[in-house]
C-alpha cells in the first residue's frame, strides 16, 4: 500500500509540474486543441477519444462507489473534468481513511462491510 500511495503522490507532483508548464506555454483552453486533434482523426485525436471514455469511467465509478448520492454525483462531475488531478488525491485520502483496505477503496464502505 505505501508503494502505491508514494506513486499517487508522484502522480501528483509531476501533474502538476507538467501542467503547470502547459499553462504558462497553452493557457487553458484544452478544449480547442482536443476539438482540433478530435477532428483532425489522427493520433492525437485517438488520444483524447480515449482519455475522455476513461474520464467517463472514471467518473462513473466515483459515483456508483458513493451509490450515486447527489455527493457521489458531484464528485463524478469532478473525477471527470478533474482525471489524475482529482482522481489520484482522492485515492491517496481513500487509502488512508480505510486503513488500506482496497477493497472498501473500490467499492465504498457499504458494500465492503467497512467504515470509512
Amino acid at each position: 500500500m505505501n508503494a502505491f500511495r508514494l506513486l499517487l503522490a508522484v502522480m501528483i507532483v509531476v501533474l502538476v509540474a507538467y501542467t503547470a508548464g502547459v499553462i504558462a506555454r497553452e493557457g487553458l483552453d484544452y478544449v480547442t486543441t482536443a476539438r482540433r486533434d478530435l477532428s483532425a482523426m489522427g493520433w492525437a485525436g485517438q488520444f483524447d477519444a480515449d482519455f475522455l471514455m476513461m474520464l467517463g469511467l472514471s467518473g462513473l465509478w466515483v459515483a456508483w462507489r458513493h451509490a450515486f448520492s447527489p455527493v457521489g454525483l458531484g464528485l463524478g462531475v469532478v473525477a471527470f473534468l478533474g482525471g489524475v488531478g482529482f482522481l489520484a488525491p482522492y485515492l491517496l485520502v481513500l487509502s488512508f481513511a480505510n486503513r488500506g483496505n482496497v477493497v472498501a477503496m473500490l467499492v465504498g464502505p457499504r458494500r465492503a462491510g467497512a467504515a470509512a
